[in-house]
């Protein structure tokens, strides 16, 4: 029997994952003592992963869910957690790691980012599932975006580090 492919829910959940495990290696860096730029880099990974995750749910999940489940509700707070998320992420690019609370702002955006993900896995995803909302295709059309914005990343970080000064 083939495999299928993955579909949108998976997609996207295997970033949640992704950003989950580099936040633990954050953490490990913070307890061993790692030098800054090693701890600035892996936190800018985080804050580009997310950046990208949070816009391929914005411009492709989210306007597919809302009309799918008809529930703007829901997805307009899914939108505003993201706009929360996008503020940490700008302090974080904004600030540098030997500010003293450079570590402690990665470790909110943490917390804050599994709150969001535990409660789109609980509100949302399992609703969409139970949709008719065409999965593979969504996970087709994000595939895609997401190799676009992967080569724009300098510019999106650009984007973030803007609206920290604006």
């Amino acid at each position: 029997m083939k495999k299928q492919a993955p579909d949108a829910i998976d997609l996207l959940d295997a970033d949640h994952l992704s950003v989950h495990a580099l936040f633990q290696s954050y953490r490990e860096l913070v307890r061993t003592g790692a030098p800054p730029l090693q701890r600035r880099a892996l936190a800018e990974e985080i804050c580009m992963e997310l950046t990208i995750h949070a816009r391929l749910e914005e411009e492709l999940f989210y306007p597919a869910v809302r009309e799918a489940l008809d529930d703007d509700e829901l997805v307009d707070e899914a939108e505003d957690q993201h706009g929360s998320q996008r503020e940490f992420v700008a302090q974080i690019l904004a600030t540098q790691p030997e500010d003293e609370l450079y570590d402690a702002r990665v470790a909110v955006l943490a917390e804050y980012v599994e709150r969001h993900v535990h409660k789109e896995r609980e509100q949302v995803f399992n609703r969409v599932l139970a949709s008719r909302l065409d999965l593979q295709s969504l996970a087709r059309s994000i595939a895609v975006r997401k190799e676009e914005l992967r080569a724009v990343s300098e510019a999106l970080r650009e984007d973030a580090l803007a609206s920290a000064l604006a």
